[in-house]
This record gives C-alpha cells, structure tokens and sequence, in this order.
C-alpha cells in the first residue's frame, strides 16, 4: 500500500486543525457562532482524516477497515457541523449549543482524540461499524448529501443578499464534499478514482480558509476585537469591535440614507456609556456594539420617499416603517448574528408598559439591550436634526425621557442615563458633535 498516503493526508490534517483552532477562537472573540461551527467542521475532518492517514494499512496497523470507517466519519461530521453552521441564529438548537460556545471546540477535540487513540490500539473494534460497505454507507451517503444541498441552498440565499466571500466558499465547498463523498463509496480503494477524493477534499478545505480569511482577517479585525474593550476612545472601541458582517450592513445602510448611518453610531456610544453605568459585563458590551449598530439596518428595505419625507406618514406609511425591525432580524439571524444582538434589533422599539411594536413585550419581556438602546435611540432621535423638525436641546429630550419613565422606558435605564450625563456632561456631547450626518462617510473608510 502506497506510504505517500500517510504523508499527504497527516500533513494536510495537521494544518487543518491548527487553522481550525485559530478560527474557533476568532469565532468566540467575533461572537459569531456560526464561525465555530466551521471551526468545529474543520477540526472534524483534520482529525478523523488524521485516523485515516495513521491507518494506512502496512504502515502502523495491519490491514483494517478502519481506513474506511475513518473517511466516511471524517465527511459525516464535518458535514453536520457546516449544515449546522447554516441554520438561523435564533434556531432552538442553535441556541442551546451557543450557550456553551466556549467549550464545544475544546469538549469535541477531546472526544476525537479519545476515540482516534482507542481506533488506533484496538482497530478491530471498528469492524463493528460496517461504515466502508453497504448499506450503511449509502444510508451516510444520503444524510450527506440531504445535509449539503440544505447548507448550499442556505449559504447561497444569504450570499445573494451580502456578498460575503465566506458565504460562497462554503457553497463550493459544501458541493465539494458531496463530489468526494460519491467517490469514496463508487471508486475503488488505491486507483485513481478514490485518490481523487482527497485532493477534491484538499481543494474544499482551501476555499474555505481562503474565504475566511477574507472574510474575518482583515486590517487587524481580530486583534481589534480584544483591544476595543480596553482603549478610552469611545468611537475606536466600536469601531475595534466591530466585525466584517457588521461593516459590510453599515456601508450598505449608509447607501441607504446617511442620517441613519450618523444615528446608529451615535446611539451605538450612547448606549454603550448607559450599559457601563448599568455595570453590564463585557461580553454583553460588544453584543450591545454589534447590535446597535445595525440595530436599524432593516429599514434598508423601506422605500427612500417613505424614509425622507418631510411631513406626517400616513397609516400605511407607518405601517411600512413598523416592519424594519422584524426585517432587520430576519436578515442578520442568516448572517450568525447571536441571540442578544437579535433582541436589539427586533425589540428596540418595544415600550416598556406594552405597547409597541413589533411583539407587544412588556416590561422585563424585553431584553436589558434592547431597553437600553431603546433609551439611547429615542434620545438621539430628539437631538438630531431631521428633515421635518429641527433638533431638541439635551434639556428637553431629558424631560420627555423622565416623562416616559415607566411608560416607554424601563425607569432604571432612564434614571441611570440621568445620572451619568449630569455627572459627565461629554457622555451626549462627544457623539452629538463628532459623528454627524456630514461625515459618517469619514467614519466608516475608518473600519
């Protein structure tokens, strides 16, 4: 049996799962779980391919199934996993395991590990798992495919909307693995056929990283993420923590309508400062950064002369404004956005006694994010001059706040807005003349 196949495979495994390490933790500081899920995917086919290649027969071990058995789980789990990685954000299943999200990549690394060593020393325990013959692996075969076509289909919805590089990566990839799944149970072991899965697999894994890469790794993104926590300019600490996903909606709002843009980043530090004073944790900061930012993001589906006009909207005009939250929500829960983020952008409209939109939550059914940015939101909007009004001076936005107190606000996020802007007046004051309409422009060739 040919030993180059130890070489070849090992080799490629072992950078795999080196780069699926890195990427596991971008996806944690990134908040993203759906880049976990695709470090979890690599993982899975670096280390059972791993098995694959030390199972070489006549190189460690005798002639064993276990070659086999190790290819067709080194498909299956990663194939899950990436499927996995294309299911909405707010998907029951999703959710349970993003509340673990820090211990899966190292939970699952362990659990391969245990079970490559024990296939290793006892190989004939794995005749057991008739994987490598029928019908068993035409039954994997099916679940792989089925599971392809849906990640495929899903990656390519959403990459019709955004462009992300990562996002058609994954589509070719995901094809690829079905291509190298039909030749690992059609080709025969050793010819060409079935040495042609591997560098279709080989092909699939550089694809992905490259889109990863573009994608994630750009102008020091994932350095920054860590940074922004710490620096004492409140416009870097966004802008540090920012992710490409998150950039990629500001630039297309901003075509939209630079008011928005403007409002959004300053609502975004508003929100920001009234959190730290609220002793919210750090991890929740930069779910509150990434989700007030984008917190409007739906009304890029609103046409302009509804956004623009001058006068009072008609019912039917406000109806159509009313839907940007949940338009908002449907479009970032398919780019990984997390569970808090989503809140924001589907509940920042909510009014504290019950009766706003799009859900009708009431009091602590809203999330702490979206109450705060909703105290933060409506603050900015009273300042800021619009093309129907002119803009509110700091003392009367802060009456009517005090006034809604209970009403429309959660009464601890207004009391705590109070307190913090009369004891550091430069908390309104930095935003309001720093970021405004004329050079959100500026702000965002900044990223």
């Amino acid at each position: 049996m040919p030993r180059g196949h130890f070489y070849i495979v090992s080799a490629v495994a072992l950078l795999s799962t080196i780069i699926a390490i890195a990427v596991g933790i971008a996806g944690k500081r990134l908040r993203n779980i759906k880049v976990s899920f695709l470090a979890l995917s690599f993982i899975s086919l670096a280390q059972m391919f791993s098995l694959h290649g030390l199972s070489t027969p006549h190189f460690l071990l005798p002639v064993t199934h276990l070659p086999g058995i190790a290819a067709q789980l080194s498909m299956l789990l990663a194939t899950i996993w990436l499927w996995l990685s294309s299911l909405p954000s707010d998907h029951k299943l999703v959710e349970r395991l993003s509340q673990r999200q820090s211990m899966l990549l190292p939970v699952w690394i362990v659990v391969l590990g245990i079970f490559g060593i024990v296939s290793m020393n006892f190989p004939h325990m794995m005749d057991s798992i008739p994987l490598s013959a029928g019908p068993l692996n035409w039954a994997v075969t099916t679940i792989v495919l089925l599971l392809n076509i849906m990640t495929i289909y899903r990656y390519y919805q959403t990459y019709r909307f955004s462009r992300f590089p990562l996002q058609i990566a994954i589509v070719y990839s995901a094809g690829w693995f079905m291509v190298s799944q039909l030749i690992m149970v059609l080709g025969e072991m050793w010819k060409l056929s079935w040495w042609m899965y591997h560098f279709v697999l080989l092909a699939s894994m550089i694809v992905m990283l490259i889109g990863l890469v573009k994608q994630y790794v750009v102008r020091g993104t994932l350095e920054g993420a860590i940074r922004a926590l710490f620096t004492n300019d409140p416009f870097e600490r966004v802008t540090n923590s920012t992710s490409p996903s998150v950039k990629a909606l500001i630039i297309a709002t901003e075509k939209k309508d630079t008011y928005t843009v403007g409002h959004t980043f300053r609502v975004t530090l508003y929100a920001l400062r009234l959190a730290e004073e609220l002793h919210i944790k750090p991890e929740q900061l930069r779910a509150l950064a990434q989700g007030a930012l984008v917190h409007d993001v739906g009304k890029i589906s609103i046409p302009d002369d509804i956004i623009n006009k001058p006068g009072k909207l008609s019912s039917d005009e406000r109806n159509e404004i009313e839907k940007h939250p949940v338009t908002g929500y449907a479009m970032c829960r398919d780019l990984g956005f997390m569970k808090e983020e989503l809140s924001i952008i589907r509940s920042h409209h909510e009014k504290w006694d019950g009766s706003g939109y799009p859900d009708k939550l009431r009091g602590e059914e809203i999330t702490l994010l979206a109450r705060i940015v909703a105290v933060a939101d409506v603050y900015d909007a009273l300042t800021s001059e619009r093309s129907y009004r002119k803009a509110w001076p700091h003392s009367e936005a802060m009456n009517l706040l005090l006034k809604q107190k209970g009403i429309h606000f959660d009464p601890k996020c207004v009391e705590a807005w109070v307190n913090l802007c009369e004891r550091n007046p430069s908390v309104y004051q930095y935003p309001s003349s720093t970021i405004n309409n004329d050079n959100t422009g500026t702000f965002i060739s900044s990223f």
